[in-house]
């Protein structure tokens, strides 16, 4: 590979390198309309740029994105993309439709490092982290996928592979990229959503960006107890600390924060459960996805029966809080919420 990737450089940092290799800013505006605005990655086709230009970037830099190895259909029409990454590594990201919304799920990391006990991506570990370019390309190929069909990508999740605010500086500068609605991608940020196993600092820090995107916290357990148990990260930030961090995320006026939660039979799913959680969200313009454990090999918990799914919803509906129960997409070929989980590498 070049020593440079362009994909994954803010438009800003196109201008300086265009004045870098001496031509105007204007050219990295150019260069910026090309990759991100039409996604295209040919430098010989970019027309309108002069040819000396062109020549010098070839020279300095690279238009890299990953490769797709297999595109896996599932029946539900969502489709697993797993890309095989410049050193060999492999990273997964979903894409799912729903009536007029294609919604692609994203990751920021080769494994994570947290080690939730009901996610298999957990038992990977961490590789290592994504770059800035690594993870617009996975928006960037999708895109490329889906204009055979007419379509592009409408809504971003943050919910692949890894934690993305333990890789905050690529997934800042990503988030970036794809709200720029000049030279950017151009995706408002009412229509991304970060999610997190609930990294206090990094809450903090994304809040002080003010990129506007939507905050979804992984919780699984309304009580320190339980959330230990089945998230290690409980025991550096407990839920005092991350509902503490999460009451101070800014807001616009009918946005709200998202309360991911996995019922697991048995361990969270019980009535006194739901009251906990609700008592736990009082004051929170908050919504509550819960979502129906899915299977893998070894996992050691199952999905609750559909009456105690409902029950536990009942319940928070009845406290004011909005809930949705949300049947993952992709089950049926391991691309489900918590069922990601590639060889790293061959």
């Amino acid at each position: 590979m070049s020593s440079e990737n362009l994909v994954g450089m803010l438009p800003s940092e196109l201008e300086d390198l265009a004045v870098e290799l001496g031509a105007s800013r204007y050219r990295g505006r150019q260069l910026a309309t090309w990759i991100y605005r039409k996604n295209v990655v040919d430098l010989e086709a970019m027309t309108d740029l002069p040819k000396e230009f062109r020549a010098a970037l070839a020279e300095r830099a690279s238009i890299a994105l990953p490769d797709v190895e297999r595109v896996t259909p599932s029946q539900d029409g969502s489709r697993k993309l797993v890309f095989r990454l410049h050193d060999g590594a492999r990273v997964s990201a979903v894409l799912m439709p729903d009536d007029d919304r294609i919604t692609l799920c994203l990751s920021t990391q080769v494994g994570c490092g947290y080690a939730c006990a009901f996610c298999l991506t957990g038992t990977m570990g961490l590789e290592r982290n994504l770059t800035a370019g690594e993870i617009v390309g996975q928006l960037m190929v999708a895109n490329r996928l889906l204009e055979g069909e007419a379509r592009r990508v409408t809504h971003l999740v943050f919910m692949g592979m890894g934690e993305p605010l333990a890789n905050y500086v690529p997934l800042v500068t990503s988030l970036r990229i794809f709200t720029d609605a000049k030279l950017g991608i151009g995706y408002s940020p009412r229509r991304i959503t970060v999610s997190t196993v609930g990294l206090v600092k990094g809450i903090e820090r994304l809040a002080r960006e003010n990129l506007k995107v939507n905050l979804a916290i992984s919780l699984h357990a309304a009580d320190d107890e339980t959330r230990e148990r089945l998230m290690p990260v409980n025991r550096s930030w407990n839920l005092e600390a991350l509902m503490a961090a999460v009451r101070k995320y800014p807001l616009a006026p009918r946005q709200r924060l998202f309360f991911e939660y996995v019922l697991l039979d048995g361990v969270n799913d019980s009535p006194e459960a739901a009251a906990r959680l609700a008592r736990l969200l009082r004051g929170v313009r908050a919504k509550v996805n819960l979502i129906p454990f899915n299977d893998w090999e070894g996992a050691g918990f199952s999905r609750p029966p559909i009456a105690r799914i409902l029950a536990f919803q009942a319940v928070l509906l009845d406290a004011g809080i909005t809930t949705t129960v949300r049947w993952s997409k992709g089950e049926d070929i391991g691309a489900a919420c918590g069922q990601l989980r590639e060889p790293v590498s061959a």
